[in-house]
């Protein structure tokens, strides 16, 4: 079979080497030398991409990865990913023995998790989740000495590596009671267990919990958007100004088309925007399918030579046309959506605030996995 043949895109995302590099640097910075530093890259690693990402944050240095799924660690592992893996999310019992076979943790959080494991012919690694208040995954405080007998007469001590849980508001200092809280049924819980697994891991802050207070730095931080270069919430930015994050994700486009409309023309689907003056159109090849979103027709903004251009008409499928009136430019030039052209840049967050009730989280993770991520 020949080898599949390349085209150039007309859309790509770039992920920053030496961004990635600083990051690491100063989380290494925050967490000091005897915590370990896991980059969390599951869903496509928060949308830079799993392939392009975690073996560049590997190569980097970070100590392990945090994957949702078994699938997730697989397919790092067929990469030639050789870093610790946990899997955080669920995995099927089918599964436990791939998971041992390719060196995988698990995490198990309920009583099934624990007597499927035993019934399993080849017994993975696995941390014991509890929920502290998140309320989500996990064994949660009221049934978790029955989970322990449970681990104990199924003999599964040993193969018990780790303990953790989730803060549900780590985002903002000014509210830190409720995090104070999940850290005491996190210590009642974790010293329950080294009854019957003294040497284990201990682990509880994400990024929000790793920049909020050392005491939550334990064994080891799981870092997921602070390796991005963005902190969890404005909040938590604005409360801690001496933490510098490098954006490490940039989205490129072209432009495919140009034209000149007279005032008085409609744009796009259903003329949702009618023009008020001559206006030169740049049409670029993306849309909501791509993950520019249909909530940003009419609002958007995205830079062209360095010059801000808004977006005019109602977001297609596979297209979304901007007013360059007064831009220099031609078919073919770069036109960037999330990230710097020239001396201004449009970040995630700036993308997040002009859509209702998102986030740069959301943002980021719908950008289309099927787009080229290009290391930089």
């Amino acid at each position: 079979m020949s080898a599949k043949k390349s085209f150039p895109p007309r859309t790509w995302v770039e992920i920053d080497a030496e961004a990635v590099r600083a990051n690491i640097r100063a989380f290494r910075k925050l967490i000091g030398p005897k915590v370990k530093l896991w980059s969390v890259v599951k869903s496509n690693a928060y949308g830079h991409g799993l392939y392009a990402f975690a073996p560049l944050a590997a190569k980097l240095g970070v100590d392990g990865l945090c994957v949702d799924s078994l699938i997730e660690a697989v397919r790092l592992r067929e990469a030639g990913v050789a870093k610790p893996i946990l899997v955080l999310g669920s995995t099927l019992p089918e599964l436990f023995g791939t998971a041992a076979a390719m060196g995988v943790t698990l995490s198990l959080s309920t009583f099934e998790d624990l007597k499927a494991m035993r019934r399993a012919k080849l017994l993975p690694e696995f941390h014991v989740k509890v929920d502290t208040g998140m309320h989500r995954r996990g064994f949660m405080d009221k049934d978790f000495t029955a989970a322990l007998k449970t681990l104990h007469a199924l003999e599964l001590s040993r193969h018990c590596t780790g303990i953790y849980t989730h803060f549900a508001a780590a985002k903002d200092m000014a509210y830190p009671g409720f995090v104070e809280m999940q850290y005491a049924r996190f210590e009642r819980m974790e010293k329950a267990l080294r009854r019957f697994v003294p040497k284990m891991a201990a682990h509880v802050a994400a990024t929000g919990g790793t920049l909020l207070d050392p005491r939550y730095h334990r064994d080891l931080v799981r870092i997921g958007m602070g390796l991005y270069g963005y902190h969890p919430s404005p909040e938590l930015e604005a409360q801690l100004p001496d933490v510098k994050l490098q954006p490490v994700l940039a989205w490129h486009t072209i432009i495919a088309e140009l034209k000149i409309l007279p005032p008085g023309e409609s744009v796009g689907y259903n003329f949702t925007e009618r023009l008020r003056r001559v206006t030169r159109l740049a049409i670029l090849p993306i849309g909501y399918w791509h993950g520019f979103p249909v909530a940003l027709s009419s609002v958007g903004e995205i830079l062209v030579n360095g010059r801000r251009a808004r977006v005019v008409g109602r977001v297609s499928m596979d297209l979304i046309t901007a007013d360059v009136t007064g831009i220099t430019c031609k078919v073919g030039d770069r036109v960037t959506l999330i990230g710097p052209n020239g001396r201004d840049t449009v970040s995630a967050t700036e993308f997040a605030a002009r859509i209702p009730a998102t986030h740069h989280y959301e943002v980021l993770t719908r950008l289309n996995p099927l787009m080229e991520r290009r290391v930089v």
